[in-house]
């Protein structure tokens, strides 16, 4: 406890940490502020059954993603989300099309090209998702928390107001990247993803008290158990990595020795992070915007995630996205040429070209069963909803995309806060080990 007191005061003390931290919680606040404000035209006093009917399947987990937003028909029901369709939307053109990739290796002025093209594209998915959520608002079930007399103004005073609110949201998320903790997309998805978490308990334990009264509690425990052992075991997964050994060879200047030390090469086993998880959850989410949200006919397979047609094509996504990001981020022929440079190599391994595919070779082993567990993590919330029984708010704690992401984050914005420590000679935040987060890679070259 001591320890844990003396690294508050650590980070506390350090002036440029201790301002990216307040400025990261202002504008998380903000985005849960405007959590709350309805859109025009909604009476508020009627959105239970809006509310009911979004509680299941991909609507909930969209629910969940935006901290409730979606339910309370708010300014910000759309959250991040068709940012993030547009990234997955221009990553993939960068992968297709030359022209593309040419731009984006032109660096900084290709990089903001791209970026550019990418709010452009925000602003007509918003656009697009907008008008599909307001045939939801008008369907049988939610007509009745539209105010009549408003009705000739709703429509493209919600879309301006949704598209708007996507807009701010993706500022948000730029400006807690550039001046917070970094992170800021996701920062807004997890904070989004724990506003739903008190809730969630509260339903479970209305749930298994009305059925087992007082052993309710009993199962209660055991349920945050699991949890806590899920966990554990995503923390592993997150975590782990292939440790590569590099020498380097000695090299003589004067009367001084350089080089000659033996290291290793921290190859991470989940080096996409949380990203395809995302990826796949956008794509996957497609299918309710062109039924307007309603889960009809072909789209209720991806509706409900006990359904084993949406298992198959979730884990399907995952494993693909996990390849692709991996190879978007890592790049084997980079890493060869700095060891090169370095008069660094592999043992058994010669220099240049074999040393890349060696490198390659490694992470795409290391990748495949990474990519497999994040998919079987990415549907463990429907298992254990059937087999175990528990309310669907409070399994998509137990593993697919929510817990995926809060893990990630969460590991992700410690590493940045470790790293403002020892950058000023304070212990890191644990006695032993470090954290790693998605950047350790880059860290450890």
């Amino acid at each position: 406890m001591k320890k844990f007191v003396t690294t508050l005061k650590n980070i506390w003390s350090i002036e440029e940490l201790r301002n990216k931290i307040v400025f990261t919680l202002i504008l998380l606040f903000i985005y849960r502020l405007g959590s709350y404000i309805i859109l025009p035209g909604i009476d508020p006093n009627k959105l239970a059954n809006l509310h009911n009917s979004s509680q299941t399947g991909m609507l909930g987990l969209l629910d969940a993603f935006v901290g409730g937003a979606f339910s309370k028909a708010s300014i910000f029901a759309l959250g991040i989300m068709p940012y993030i369709s547009a990234s997955i939307f221009m990553q993939l053109v960068t992968i297709l099309v030359p022209q593309m990739a040419k731009i984006q290796k032109e660096g900084e002025s290709g990089r903001k090209k791209i970026n550019q093209w990418t709010r452009y594209l925000t602003v007509i998915v918003t656009a697009a998702q907008a008008s599909a959520y307001i045939g939801y608002l008008n369907s049988d079930a939610n007509k009745a928390a539209l105010i009549e007399s408003y009705s000739s103004l709703f429509w493209p005073s919600t879309v301006i107001v949704l598209t708007v609110g996507t807009l701010f949201v993706m500022w948000l998320g730029e400006k807690i990247t550039d001046k917070g903790l970094g992170n800021g997309t996701s920062l807004i998805i997890m904070i989004g993803i724990l506003a739903r978490f008190p809730e969630a308990i509260g339903q479970e334990w209305a749930a298994r008290t009305a059925k087992g009264g007082a052993g309710g509690l009993l199962y209660i425990l055991v349920e945050i158990l699991l949890l806590i052992a899920i966990i554990m075991g995503l923390i592993m997964l997150v975590q782990g990595t292939r440790k590569v050994p590099v020498n380097y060879a000695k090299q003589i200047v004067g009367n001084r020795q350089f080089g000659g030390a033996r290291n290793f090469l921290p190859l991470k086993v989940n080096a996409a992070g949380v990203m395809p998880i995302i990826f796949a959850q956008a794509i996957l989410f497609l299918p309710t915007i062109f039924t307007g949200f309603k889960g009809d006919g072909w789209a209720r397979y991806f509706t409900d995630h006990t359904n084993l047609v949406y298992m198959i094509v979730y884990s399907v996504c995952v494993i693909a996205f996990t390849f692709l990001y991996t190879a978007l981020i890592f790049n084997p022929k980079q890493m060869a040429d700095e060891l090169k440079r370095n008069n660094g190599f592999i043992p058994g391994v010669k220099p240049g070209q074999p040393t890349a595919d060696y490198i390659g070779t490694i992470m795409d082993r290391i990748t495949l069963p990474g990519a497999i567990l994040l998919a079987a993590v990415g549907i463990l919330p429907g298992l254990i909803q059937l087999v175990l029984g528990i309310q669907q708010g409070f399994s998509t704690f137990f593993g697919g995309t929510s817990l995926l992401i809060m893990v990630g984050v969460i590991l992700d914005t410690l590493q940045q806060i470790e790293t403002q420590l020892l950058m000023r000679q304070y212990d890191g935040l644990m006695s032993s080990g470090r954290v790693q987060g998605r950047q350790a890679v880059a860290s450890g070259m």
